[in-house]
């Protein structure tokens, strides 16, 4: 009859179940060749593109308990890492089937808790040995086998005349206050041990965003486009695939004729292959995302440069903005110096009057509005301010406030006004009247960055401000796209803010697609986090499915080990000898359930990218890489050295298949193992609740709310 309970038990674990249900949704997530998916809200019928996990949490009815705290385990991860969601909602999925299958062969729970938990930390030790460092990443880089010549037919050529002219680089935007700066591309120190000479770019860059790699017509050298899409008037017609594998680092040897570029890393290692910088570590982070790629290499570009004379070199993510511009092509994204922002067509006019001139700016870190007190601030109990002369002049209620904010704003000539929350709609209103133009919902950071150019104080209330207060230098102009038109589009207005030496960076992001732009915007600040937690991680995993695979070998190494008599530790841990010797009996089974989990995902990921035509041909190629590295007697030896071939995982198929040398992709590292850790710790969460339940004082009457036919029969 226990055993008989036990079945019953098994298949009343209705959490796991929920689980596996949500998470089978994200299975075209995973893996950098993503199928995104149509999301339409039944009530408004306007529908929306997602390709992340977040995105589809938020879409799903997760009114059910396990629905709630696996919304609460994807948020977790998002704000903490924005990346690794779409693994941790796949491992989710996989690791609450294998559970239910371990129910179903009535192995107790605390053995499955036991020996998973168990499993997963000698996985995540063993794994260290495929961990980086950021330095031998560039010294990887800089010594690579890749060659771009097995893709010169791929290549555009475009000549010296084509490079001068913008229209050809939608990403170049030229600032008026410098024209003399830019933001080289992928450029580097000359040394000989590289294979680099210094990228140049035309001066009408002035901060733009990254450009393609290419060779003048004629030159002989070899030269590799960075994987633009975007297909210039004298570029062949040809349009370039890619994926996560393919190379974008290659030799550029043309000069130019439009003044002096500097290498952003020249003269700042002794280190010859670190002339490769974070621009390329950007590109092995970004997993086929070559757009945003573009942006993130220039962003980093304008960084290090400003940092050169300081000595550091640190991505400062702070410092990045962005911009969705809904109306326009993909290939008008860029990047700017300063603030680029949305505003209302009346603000626009307030503008026409400032462009050219230098503005005082005033920041605010609060709302602008009367009723707004700052956090912490105790309100008097059961006191009221009684106006025994109020003005006869002022029509409603509030207007001598207005009148005392603006005489405020006019006394001190402030111009501009950033504010970090809301602002108050009459104020707006006389403000634009009186040619005073207030920008809200700004962020801190961006707060930050006017006040280090202009020498603004950000104040939480007016009535604080002082001419100590008050910054300068600051122009305001309408924002122009690629061609050097202004924008209007429609509702809103895109302007831009900008001050000489301003550390903030804006990365506008265009699409004429209003499905997409969510999707472009996710995508960007994903790459961006991964080079963020790169850098502070100060290593990176191997990529391409290298560390599931030894997890996997590992595992199934550890599950086929001869049993063991449970140990003392494993005794007073349980405090029960036969809760020890349970997990020790089930340890194999439990173990190859937690392996199911990593071979489920290699082989999805297999499939969306395309290496393999169904799941059962990537399953036989995963087996395959097993047994070789069985074979070796090192498996991490055989992956590093796959890895190092660009063989891992590829197949036969895909577009580059035919190619030996590849560009190494990697991943992040802490983000990775808390993504397995939070995904085990969901599964067996709900797992011990569903247990408790069955097993608690009412079991009986929980059992017998749904009769089933076997409890009938029993």
């Amino acid at each position: 009859l226990p055993m008989a309970f036990r079945d019953v038990n098994a298949r009343r674990h209705i959490g796991l179940q929920q689980l596996s249900s949500l998470a089978l949704a994200g299975r075209t997530l995973l893996g950098p060749m993503k199928s995104c998916k149509f999301i339409v809200d039944e009530s408004t019928n306007q529908s929306t593109l997602i390709c992340s996990a977040v995105r589809l949490i938020e879409s799903l009815d997760l009114s059910s308990a396990a629905g709630q705290l696996l919304n609460e385990t994807i948020q977790a991860q998002n704000k903490e890492f924005k990346t690794g969601m779409s693994t941790l909602l796949f491992l989710i999925g996989a690791w609450s089937n294998a559970i239910l299958e371990c129910l179903q062969q009535n192995v107790p729970v605390s053995a499955i808790v036991s020996v998973m938990s168990e499993g997963l930390n000698s996985c995540c030790e063993r794994v260290q040995c495929l961990q980086i460092s950021i330095h031998d990443v560039n010294k990887e880089l800089c010594s690579s086998s890749v060659r771009p010549d097995a893709f010169k037919s791929k290549t555009c050529q475009i000549g010296p005349d084509s490079l001068l002219n913008p229209q050809n680089f939608p990403y170049f935007q030229k600032d008026i206050l410098a024209p003399e700066e830019v933001i080289p591309i992928n450029s580097c120190s000359h040394q000989d041990d590289c294979n680099c000479n210094k990228c140049l770019v035309s001066p009408l860059a002035g901060f733009g965003s990254i450009a393609s790699l290419v060779k003048p017509a004629g030159d002989k050298s070899t030269s590799v486009s960075s994987g633009s899409s975007v297909i210039t008037s004298s570029c062949n017609k040809q349009k370039l695939t890619h994926s996560r594998y393919f190379s974008t680092l290659g030799k550029s040897h043309f000069s130019s004729q439009q003044g002096n570029f500097q290498g952003y890393l020249s003269g700042q290692s002794a280190d010859a292959c670190e002339c490769y910088g974070l621009g390329h570590l950007a590109v092995t982070l970004s997993h086929g995302n070559q757009a945003s790629m573009k942006l993130l290499q220039s962003i980093v570009a304008y960084q290090q440069e400003r940092a050169e004379g300081s000595g550091s070199s640190q991505f400062n993510i702070a410092e990045i903005v962005t911009c969705c511009l809904l109306g326009l092509p993909e290939s008008y994204s860029c990047v700017f110096p300063g603030l680029v922002t949305l505003v209302s067509p009346e603000q626009a006019t307030v503008i026409k009057y400032f462009e050219d001139k230098p503005l005082r700016i005033l920041l605010m870190d609060g709302d602008l509005t009367e009723q707004y007190r700052h956090l912490g601030f105790n309100r008097p109990c059961n006191v009221r301010t009684i106006l025994e002369h109020p003005s006869l002049q002022e029509g409603r209620a509030g207007d001598l406030w207005l009148s005392s904010m603006l005489d405020i704003l006019i006394s001190f000539e402030v111009n501009l006004v950033l504010v970090k929350g809301n602002v108050c709609d009459n104020l707006m209103e006389r403000c634009i009247a009186n040619s005073i133009l207030v920008i809200g919902s700004v962020t801190r950071d961006v707060l930050r960055a006017f006040g280090e150019v202009t020498s603004a104080q950000p104040v939480t209330y007016l009535t604080q401000v002082n001419a100590a207060c008050v910054g300068s230098g600051a122009q305001v102009e309408l924002w122009k796209a690629c061609d050097g038109r202004a924008m209007d589009l429609g509702e809103l207005v895109p302007v831009r803010i900008k001050v000489r030496g301003i550390p903030l960076l804006t990365a506008v992001l265009t699409t004429t697609v209003p499905s997409k732009m969510q999707l472009i915007e996710d995508r960007f600040w994903t790459l961006v986090y991964r080079l963020h937690h790169a850098l502070n991680d100060e290593k990176v995993f191997l990529g391409g499915g290298a560390v599931e695979l030894l997890c996997l070998s590992h595992i199934q190494m550890l599950a086929e080990q001869p049993l063991q008599p449970a140990n003392k530790n494993a005794v007073k841990e349980f405090h029960n000898p036969w809760l020890a010797a349970s997990a020790t009996e089930y340890k194999s089974v439990v173990l190859q359930a937690l392996a199911s989990g990593w071979k489920q995902y290699l082989s999805v990921v297999l499939c969306n990218t395309a290496k393999a035509a169904s799941v059962l041909e990537a399953c036989t190629l995963v087996d395959h890489h097993l047994k070789k590295a069985a074979d070796c007697g090192s498996p991490s030896a055989y992956i590093l050295k796959e890895f190092r071939r660009g063989d891992l995982l590829r197949g036969g198929s895909g577009p580059f298949a035919d190619h030996g040398d590849s560009l190494k992709v990697y991943d992040n590292v802490t983000a990775k193992t808390e993504a397995w850790r939070r995904a085990l710790d969901l599964v067996l969460l709900v797992l011990q609740t569903d247990a408790e339940i069955i097993t608690g004082p009412k079991r009986n009457q929980l059992l017998n709310s749904h009769v089933s036919s076997e409890f009938m029969f029993l």
